[in-house]
């Protein structure tokens, strides 16, 4: 087994050999790439599985670099792109300015960042994480949790206007802020939207995925395993027969393959402070997905338990 431990001892070079021990060398599975989905609004394709980074950044001041640079190279190796990161503290987050600028890594990712604070001091916010990202042009800037959103929209829409930010979007990732946001989607045409959906998280199939894909909005799902408490919920279930048999090789994996089919969907950010788990989390993007019928029956399996 990889610990974290192991690969901050080692080097590029090193960390691809463990890879290949595990028998992935550099890729999750004999297809050649990651799928892509197109963002919308420029045709621009990127990889179905994402790093939500918010976790392994905020443990930067407490166990250094180490696990999230071996993070996103296995994510860049594994054929994804997209890291979303939302401002931390300043020391942590000019520490991944860092390693996000290191060879391998350097010019490979697709980096978003958030604005969280209200008024004058949210501008601020999204000002520091570019310096410390060491950029001028950040490739998604989005509203978080639609904090502000009138007054930090018009700002995004000028920071595009201007060539800061090359997409610009709104997040949120809790029911009791749907409407709002379905509003906002009525009204706004934002190059993305993030919000919260997995297998056991499903109210977004009702209005959410199809508003976003008649709008032609690109969208980054959040909480496909609800932060932890899916594993957490399923600790002593064993995987059905039937799922093992269709290729489904953990509940991680049942999650992301149920949500992944859904063409509504540009990328899936998962969130996870262990590379192994990064690289089990990019090889459900290969293979074969369920169809209709198995999705519906993964669901009725999850209400079940």
């Amino acid at each position: 087994m990889i610990s974290k431990h192991m690969i901050s001892k080692h080097s590029r070079r090193d960390f691809l050999s463990l890879l290949a021990a595990l028998g992935v060398a550099g890729r999750a599975s004999a297809q050649q790439s990651m799928p892509l989905r197109r963002i919308p609004s420029t045709g621009e394709m990127l990889p179905i599985i994402g790093l939500g980074s918010s976790k392994p950044v905020s443990e930067i001041g407490a166990q250094g670099t180490g696990s999230i640079e071996a993070i996103l190279r296995a994510l860049v190796e594994n054929g994804g792109r997209v890291v979303d990161t939302w401002p931390r503290t300043a020391a942590n987050d000019a520490a991944l300015g860092r390693v996000i600028g290191k060879d391998g890594l350097r010019g490979k990712l697709f980096v978003t960042t958030k604005v969280s604070n209200a008024g004058a001091a949210g501008k601020a916010q999204i000002e520091e994480s570019l310096r410390s990202y060491g950029t001028t042009t950040i490739d998604l800037a989005q509203v978080f949790s639609l904090v502000d959103v009138d007054t930090h929209w018009p700002m995004l829409r000028d920071w595009k206007e201007k060539g800061r930010a090359r997409y610009i979007g709104v997040t949120v990732s809790e029911y009791r802020l749907y409407d709002e946001l379905e509003a906002f989607l009525r009204r706004e045409k934002p190059d993305f939207v993030q919000f919260n959906y997995s297998i056991t998280e499903r109210r977004a199939e009702q209005r959410l995925l199809p508003l976003a894909q008649e709008r032609g909005i690109a969208v980054l799902v959040n909480r496909p395993f609800m932060n932890g408490d899916y594993f957490k919920r399923l600790a002593n279930e064993p995987l059905p027969a039937w799922a093992t048999e269709a290729g489904i090789r953990s509940w991680a994996e049942f999650s992301l393959k149920y949500i992944l089919p859904h063409p509504a969907i540009t990328c899936v950010l998962t969130e996870t402070s262990n590379p192994e788990h990064m690289i089990a989390n990019a090889r459900a993007a290969y293979g074969s997905m369920p169809d209709e019928a198995m999705r519906r029956r993964m669901a009725a399996h999850i209400e079940r338990l």
